[in-house]
């Protein structure tokens, strides 16, 4: 047997500390007021010269709380130092903490458990007991959290994954395992990514914006005014009689946003400065420029080579991307037909964002947009 059990107690002065690797201690307080709680669930464990194998924390805590003996283990076969050495090692090394969704787990009950006594301690008058869970809502967050290690607001996210998994399995079941496999962290950037998803996704938002005629994603290409390309105009609007539009008639375009809403404008070297000029006329706040690197290009006589062309994120009021991994403002993609964009482009806005989606003066058909131009129509 290695162990040796002592049912008596030793002075707090006699274990000698010794030569010890973990300097950091980290956060007595919390395991003092848990040994202030409950008692010292596991003794301290000393060799027989009382030099400690295990237990600093917990004998620091001990100390804390002003404890003048403490209960004891005797390791009497620790009787060298690389035994010694195994035992610091193990004590710190072979053990396994609550999973994030265990900790969920024993959190709830705690919480249940706290609120009775929250209730008890606020009497038996129903207005009371009705708010008592607001009341002490906050007190009792930390307190679990404190319980288990993190900090209220860490357990409440860790809480929320789980409860959205329960309430919705099939949208976000696989979440508490990613929380599990990875962090609480990138379960709940999922989860918030997820529900941004189904909102804008939602059918009843979709009806309602299509009656409004509004979009949450717009990529405009418009007829700069410098080639000869006919186009429709959108349907059931006032029609333009235009091969393309000047800036004043591009001023007044109406663009179709919704309150919260991305906005993609293209343009050219050329058109840069009027461009980013329309964006502050429609209303929207400049973000970004996205860069399209094209083999290739049109070389004007003592310039550079113009292999390049730009694309504006602006956006009205606060959207918000669902994804941004591997999201960069270059990109390479081959030319296809005249004027018209990469699939790359719009495979990017696709994975990047949600909602109704609208291509204004596009070229072809694009999957996952509304179509407004001849083209596109053909």
């Amino acid at each position: 047997m290695p162990y040796t059990h002592s049912s008596t107690t030793i002075p707090v002065t006699d274990i000698r500390i010794g030569s010890r690797h973990r300097k950091d201690l980290g956060d007595i307080e919390s395991l003092a007021r848990s040994i202030d709680q409950l008692g010292l669930l596991q003794p301290i464990v000393i060799r027989p010269d009382n030099t400690l194998v295990a237990g600093a924390r917990r004998l620091a805590a001990c100390r804390m709380l002003g404890w003048q003996h403490v209960p004891i283990y005797v390791a009497a076969s620790l009787d060298d130092e690389l035994r010694l050495l195994w035992a610091e090692r193990d004590e710190n090394t072979c053990r396994l903490d609550f999973s994030p969704t265990e900790a969920v787990a024993i959190g709830r009950a705690i919480e249940e458990h706290e609120r009775e006594a929250a209730k008890e301690r606020q009497g038996t008058r129903t207005d009371m007991v009705e708010n008592v869970h607001d009341v002490e809502f906050g007190k009792t967050r930390d307190k679990v959290g404190a319980a288990l290690g993190m900090s209220g607001k860490t357990y409440e996210k860790a809480k929320t994954v789980v409860e959205a998994a329960e309430a919705d399995p099939e949208t976000f079941g696989d979440l508490p395992e990613l929380m599990d496999a990875e962090s609480i962290s990138a379960a709940t950037r999922e989860l918030r990514r997820r529900q941004q998803v189904a909102e804008l996704e939602a059918i009843e938002a979709k009806e309602a914006k299509a009656i409004a005629g509004v979009y949450d994603v717009i990529v405009i290409d418009p007829p700069w005014p410098m080639a000869k390309i006919e186009r429709d105009v959108r349907p059931n609007q006032a029609a333009f009689d235009y091969p393309t539009m000047s800036e004043a008639e591009l001023s007044e375009l109406v663009v179709p946003t919704a309150d919260d809403c991305h906005v993609w404008l293209w343009t050219t070297h050329k058109f840069l400065p009027m461009a980013l000029r329309l964006l502050d006329r429609w209303g929207l706040k400049y973000v970004c420029a996205f860069v399209w690197h094209k083999p290739g290009g049109f070389q004007p006589i003592g310039l550079p080579q113009y292999n390049c062309e730009f694309c504006l994120y602006a956006r009205k009021g606060s959207p918000r991307f669902i994804d941004t991994k591997a999201f960069s403002t270059c990109f390479e993609a081959p030319r296809g037909a005249h004027s018209e964009k990469p699939e790359a482009f719009y495979d990017l806005v696709r994975r990047v964002t949600a909602g109704r989606r609208l291509d204004m003066f596009n070229r072809r058909h694009i999957e996952g947009f509304d179509t407004w131009g001849k083209e596109a129509a053909a």
